[in-house]
């Protein structure tokens, strides 16, 4: 379920400057490095106002992840939007492996390199997650049947969102989400049939 082109003139324009920001500042980090770029020098480069990049991007690691949002938004409709009756795990495992591929092509693997190499970019990726879980766990409480408690519901979309990292860093991507994804449905189903969590001793 990739993010959907604005369709009116103004919101296509817009769109257009704020891709053409991100992918200045990309570029430029990945010339210059990270830390030696700065806000400034962004806007100058993609020829905008400060405030134009700004009004775009809440911070400078956002340049990095500028599909934050959608990557947000995907995971919440993997829920919301599949068809009536889909079993919800599977449809979250689906998006998950798209979402992985889509991360991990040969382009992307510079960027991972900056991220992993900057902790101010991990810091941001880490809340940026976080963010995410709390979206999807809304996504979860909502469902018919969900488990009572936002606990649950939190401590599934948390393990979801975390399989994205969990699979970047594995040798295989694809088998590293399924085997999560296993441990996903067993955690819902309990959940679902209200099987209480102990805590670890």
């Amino acid at each position: 379920m990739p993010e959907q082109p604005p369709s009116g003139r103004r919101e296509r324009k817009k769109a257009a400057t704020r891709q053409k920001i991100a992918d200045t500042a990309l570029r430029l980090f990945l010339e210059r490095g990270y830390d030696a770029v700065g806000i400034r020098d962004v806007a100058a480069e993609a020829d905008v106002a400060v405030t134009t990049v700004f009004s775009h991007f809440a911070a400078k690691e956002a340049l990095v992840f500028e599909r934050d949002a959608d990557f947000e938004r995907r995971l919440a409709r993997a829920v919301t939007d599949r068809a009536p009756g889909a079993p919800l795990v599977p449809a979250l495992r689906q998006e998950m492996h798209a979402l992985v591929r889509h991360c991990l092509a040969d382009e992307a693997a510079p960027v991972w390199r900056m991220i992993d190499a900057s902790p101010a970019l991990r810091e941001y990726e880490g809340s940026m997650r976080l963010r995410h879980a709390e979206t999807l766990a809304a996504a979860l409480a909502a469902e018919p049947g969900a488990p009572r408690g936002a606990t649950a519901c939190r401590a599934v979309a948390r393990f979801v969102v975390d399989a994205f990292a969990l699979a970047r860093e594995a040798d295989d991507p694809r088998a590293a989400v399924d085997e999560i994804f296993r441990m996903v449905e067993a955690a819902w189903e309990a959940a679902e049939a209200g099987v209480p969590v102990r805590p670890a001793t």
